[in-house]
């Protein structure tokens, strides 16, 4: 185990992160905000990569490919708010419907093939693995001024009602807030962002593939959390989503410290659920450990 390999792996670690820290804020806002179990993420991401891959082999800009990412993964997060708020089915399964129809949409638009190509050699792209400070320099930008748009709008009249019906749907609907389109707004909004984490993503490893997507709930939620524990009691929203954002990248640098001491790749996504499981576990056992402590502390003064 050679100090230098894993230090060498280190930049491409963090373009990863940088680029899934998109995708972990779209769950952040689903799951931290809206308080929305939302499982269309495993594929909204693929959406978003196979539109991109699309648009740029077809000769569309970069940055237009970009946007219709986004506007793909804002419709993918569209259908499951209507499924949930129009037809009533629960969170849950709605994600999971929509979830299971990309998987044919996505082919579809990836024209039936499993993969597809986008070399640098071929195309222009804004970044590639090839290019690791770029793609650095790239996402970066991008995680930033995601950030700064969404504490912008999170901040408005219509971000606060998305927060509001996140925080006590009833109280919301009270004050006359239309939850069920704060609920779609938002899911389109998270899956949105999704798509572009997809778009930046088939970029830089230079495909769209149709597993792409697969396990993106599980690193988005370990994002969430390990971003909020390096948070810890601070409550500042704009630091709530960077956190999320840099919590994406310390989970690719404890993949990349996890690989480089020889763990073999089929036991990645075990990984990655037991860091989740990990993570979302230690408030709580922190939580019944204090409280069995001041019971004994309390015990004992009797």
């Amino acid at each position: 185990m050679n100090p230098l390999t894993l230090l060498n792996s280190l930049p491409g670690a963090l373009a990863q992160g940088l680029i899934w820290g998109i995708m972990a804020i779209g769950v952040a806002i689903t799951y931290k905000i809206l308080d929305y179990a939302d499982l269309t993420v495993d594929n909204s991401l693929c959406t978003g990569g196979a539109v991109a891959a699309v648009c740029i082999i077809g000769g569309m800009n970069p940055l237009l490919a970009l946007l219709c990412a986004v506007l793909a993964g804002a419709l993918a997060g569209l259908c499951t708010g209507l499924l949930h708020t129009v037809l009533g089915i629960p969170a849950i399964l709605s994600g999971i419907l929509t979830q299971l129809a990309l998987y044919s949409i996505n082919m579809h638009i990836m024209g039936g093939k499993s993969n597809l190509t986008v070399s640098r050699t071929q195309y222009q792209l804004l970044l590639s693995s090839a290019k690791v400070p770029t793609a650095i320099l790239v996402s970066g930008i991008f995680v930033i001024a995601i950030v700064a748009l969404l504490y912008w709008f999170f901040g408005t009249q219509l971000g606060c009602a998305i927060r509001a019906t996140g925080n006590n749907e009833h109280m919301a609907r009270a004050q006359g807030i239309s939850t069920n389109r704060m609920k779609v707004l938002g899911l389109m909004i998270s899956n949105g962002l999704v798509g572009l984490s997809g778009a930046l993503l088939a970029q830089y490893q230079g495909n769209s593939d149709i597993n792409m997507g697969r396990g993106a709930i599980v690193i988005g939620l370990a994002a969430v959390v390990i971003g909020k524990a390096l948070l810890g009691k601070r409550k500042n929203f704009a630091l709530r989503l960077l956190t999320t954002a840099l919590g994406a990248v310390a989970y690719y640098f404890i993949l990349a410290i996890v690989i480089w001491a020889g763990l073999s790749t089929t036991d990645l996504k075990l990984f990655s659920a037991v860091v989740v499981t990990v993570f979302l576990a230690i408030p709580y056992l922190r939580k019944k450990w204090s409280a069995h402590h001041h019971a004994k502390g309390g015990s004992a003064v009797c």
